[in-house]
């Protein structure tokens, strides 16, 4: 099995060398940078399982990193370490896609604890995705993006494919509409929603070839994703 690759963003140089050894000794593969700029470059050049940002950093804080790194990677696991415990910067650090945080001081077992539990619930989040769905006489490849019907092949937008995917794991069922929002568009607003909109329209006319297959609303709460049952 592959050893998980951590980044670890900690300017100071001292706890930084602890964590470093100590999750390495525990099996971790990792890289620490001592302030935010270089844990950014670090990540634009190398693939990452996990990572662990302290949010007093110079020249580029921990909050910030993770707003960049969230751009550019959408679901490597964030957790924060910090030694603010105001509720606001707890909420700021999940509202900017954080995982979990852990206040300092702390123990590293706690530390271990927190990364573990994290670990687990993307593996079970990970089993339980389907690669390939049957929509009606449609082939739906979310790894590779494409929808597939009588050997026509639509390569599909990131955005359609997720929207599809939730659509698809839902099946014959209701897709809540905020649900939805929060989930690709992260906040549920006035323009994402309209944005929502164009792509359930697409997606109705790409379905057309299989008049067994639509995207219907359902009025005060989302849609639903009608297919034969196999």
């Amino acid at each position: 099995m592959e050893k998980v690759k951590i980044l670890l963003c900690e300017d100071d140089e001292y706890l930084g060398m602890l964590l470093n050894e100590y999750l390495q000794t525990k099996g971790f593969e990792t890289e620490l940078c001592l302030d935010g700029e270089a844990g950014y470059k670090a990540f634009t050049s190398n693939s990452y399982d996990f990572c662990i940002l302290d949010v007093m950093m110079p020249k580029k804080d921990g909050f910030l990193l993770a707003q960049d790194i969230r751009k550019l990677n959408s679901n490597v696991p964030i957790l924060f370490l910090t030694a603010k415990t105001l509720k606001e910067d707890v909420l700021e650090g999940f509202k900017i896609g954080g995982d979990d945080y852990v206040t300092k001081p702390f123990s590293m077992e706690e530390l271990l604890y927190r990364i573990e539990a994290i670990l687990r619930r993307i593996c079970v989040k990970k089993s339980r995705i389907t690669s390939e769905y049957k929509l009606g006489k449609f082939t739906f490849d979310t790894q590779k993006q494409l929808l597939i019907i009588d050997g026509k092949v639509t390569k599909l937008t990131t955005k359609e494919c997720e929207l599809l995917t939730m659509l698809a794991q839902n099946a014959n069922n209701i897709l809540e509409r905020n649900y939805a929002l929060k989930t690709i568009w992260v906040e549920d607003n006035y323009f994402n929603a309209r944005s929502m909109d164009v792509y359930i329209t697409k997606l109705r006319k790409l379905l057309k070839d299989d008049p067994n297959v639509e995207i219907i609303n359902i009025h005060g709460k989302g849609y639903k994703l009608i297919i034969p049952n196999e």
